[in-house]
């Protein structure tokens, strides 16, 4: 038992530097900002009173709250700002400003942690008051920002830091959290990948030329698909294996940085091919941070691993 116990606690607190978590919270940082400003003209418009908006937001708040009453939505902070007198139009405008000033901050390394649970509320209200419109990269930016918001902010490589002198972070905490993103992460695409190769789709191409001719997501001319539709089953298999077998590859040294490469690569050509570039960056930000060898020489012995 005492083994065991050693070895859990050498897996899980193995120490870490925090360059991974600096790489986290820029990447983070840039993911929301970007978001903010590509809705600048359309925020309003999408979760704007029911007169007023695409699509009403209470259609999806009401969706969200059938689920659990406890799921934060744009509308506990808009029915907040109207008790102290402040108008819809005008509470959704601070809301997305809050928001891209986050995304900001977090760059900057400024209130690290108050601005990593400000830009967790504020896009989760945001993504699940707009349900209806959101897609995969909201559900992982939603992750990150989590995970970002408990680690052991704040790292060397912010202002925070240089402003205030505080301490090193222990390496242990450090190496823990970023423990438990690497195992999230192979859980997520190891599912996928399963789930992608009980599906006959991905080995006759037919989910590839779907994804492709989708709009909006036909960036690629049809035609030209079509000029290279033997490649389909061929990239289809390809992406079942890399996310079926990230968690075998991903751990050894020997293969990690090439498996690293291939599921960075996936998702630039997934951004490139269907403008997805939002859910490009954050998949990249995630693998960066999770499996990048991102370490500093030495680990002092106070931070060392419990025994």
């Amino acid at each position: 038992m005492r083994r065991w116990r050693r070895g859990l606690a050498e897996f899980f607190f193995a120490p870490a530097s925090d360059l991974w978590l600096s790489v986290l919270r820029t990447g983070l940082g840039l993911q929301v900002a970007i978001y903010a400003l590509s809705l600048r003209i359309d925020w309003a418009f999408f979760f704007a009173p029911p007169a007023h908006a695409l699509i009403s937001r209470q259609l999806s708040e009401f969706l969200v709250a059938a689920e659990s009453p406890l799921i934060p939505t744009l509308e506990w902070l808009v029915e907040g700002s109207n008790r102290i007198g402040v108008d819809d139009r005008t509470a959704l405008f601070l809301i997305w400003v809050a928001l891209l000033l986050s995304g900001v901050l977090l760059m900057a390394g400024l209130f690290c942690r108050a601005s990593a649970i400000t830009a967790w509320l504020l896009h989760l209200c945001a993504a699940k008051s707009g349900d209806l419109l959101s897609y995969g990269a909201d559900n992982f930016m939603t992750i990150g920002l989590f995970y970002l918001m408990l680690a052991p902010l704040p790292d060397s490589y912010t202002l925070d830091r240089k402003l205030r002198k505080g301490k090193a972070q222990d390496a242990a905490m450090l190496g823990f959290f970023r423990r438990i993103l690497q195992i999230h992460l192979c859980l997520i695409y190891f599912f996928g990948g399963l789930t992608k190769a009980l599906g006959a789709g991905w080995w006759n191409g037919a989910n590839i030329w779907r994804a492709l001719t989708r709009p909006p997501f036909n960036v690629i001319p049809p035609e030209l698909i079509v000029t290279w539709r033997h490649l389909l089953p061929v990239l289809g298999i390809a992406i079942w294996i890399i996310e079926l077998c990230y968690p075998v590859f991903i751990w050894p040294k020997k293969t990690r940085l090439l498996w690293l490469t291939l599921a960075c690569a996936m998702h630039v050509a997934i951004g490139l091919t269907m403008g997805m570039y939002l859910f490009a960056l954050i998949m990249i930000v995630l693998n960066v941070a999770a499996f990048a060898p991102l370490t500093r020489a030495t680990v002092s012995a106070r931070n060392a691993p419990p025994t």
